[in-house]
């Protein structure tokens, strides 16, 4: 991970990687793909504000093992499809994922969705020698899928796994979420719905209508927020702390 304080040395390396990365990750990029509009928020008279930044709360203890409701919201929701290809756990988009984790001491499981932690400083925008991948000002990480080169310097940075790249063509296209062979991505927070107003995530309102009701999403910058309010009532953590990256996901249970 590069310091979030770039020093010159820095700057050149990444100037250096770019260029590279350009050579190479040009031959991934499959010949005459065509994306759709890269995901934008709001119209061009409504900016995106720094005054909002959007984050997820979830309870474990709400999260039941082997229930994927918020992973095939997500799939619908972004037209991901399953390849069924041999080694389809690796190759498949994973734009959420279900973890179960395991106290070694106790024996207790948790277990937990996982997706892009949308980073205050994210380690993916920091290495992207492209600026493919990138932070808007609400703290929604998104990667623009027509300067992406495939490189995958961000899926190698990220320390959530979060990221996937398209291996296989994409025959279907919802024109919320632009696919392509040769790209990365990720969980966008479903950023179309987001900027509508009012609405949540697919993978939240699925948890929602199932009732498990583990997975909160609002404005973590606005204190009479349902997520502010529970964050402020409520212990919670972020997975790595350590790395000092501030994630929009927190958890509950763990």
């Amino acid at each position: 991970m590069t310091d979030k304080n770039m020093n010159p040395d820095n700057k050149s390396r990444r100037k250096f990687l770019g260029a590279t990365a350009a050579v190479a990750g040009a031959a991934t990029i499959a010949p005459g793909v065509t994306l759709l509009s890269v995901a934008q928020a709001k119209p061009a008279d409504q900016e995106v504000s720094s005054k909002n930044r959007w984050g997820l709360l979830i309870d474990t203890s709400k999260c039941a093992t082997g229930c994927k409701d918020c992973v095939d919201a997500c799939f619908k929701e972004n037209s991901i499809t399953r390849t069924n290809h041999p080694r389809s756990e690796k190759t498949d988009a994973q734009w959420i994922r279900k973890v179960d984790l395991r106290n070694k001491a106790t024996g207790h499981v948790v277990s937990l969705p996982m997706m892009c932690q949308h980073c205050e400083h994210p380690p993916c925008a920091d290495v992207c020698p492209t600026g493919a991948s990138f932070k808007r000002a609400d703290g929604i990480v998104l990667v623009d899928k027509h300067i992406c080169i495939g490189c995958r310097y961000c899926m190698m940075a990220c320390p959530y796994k979060a990221r996937s790249f398209v291996h296989e063509e994409t025959l279907t296209q919802n024109e919320n979420a632009p696919r392509g062979k040769g790209t990365v991505e990720s969980c966008t927070l479903c950023v179309h719905r987001v900027d509508k107003g009012g609405m949540n995530p697919a993978c939240v309102d699925a948890c929602n209508a199932n009732g498990h009701k583990a997975m909160v999403f609002g404005d973590l910058k606005d204190p009479d927020s349902e997520i502010s309010k529970q964050l402020k009532q409520y212990s919670s953590v972020a997975i790595r702390a350590d790395l000092d990256l501030n994630p929009g996901v927190r958890y509950r249970g763990i």
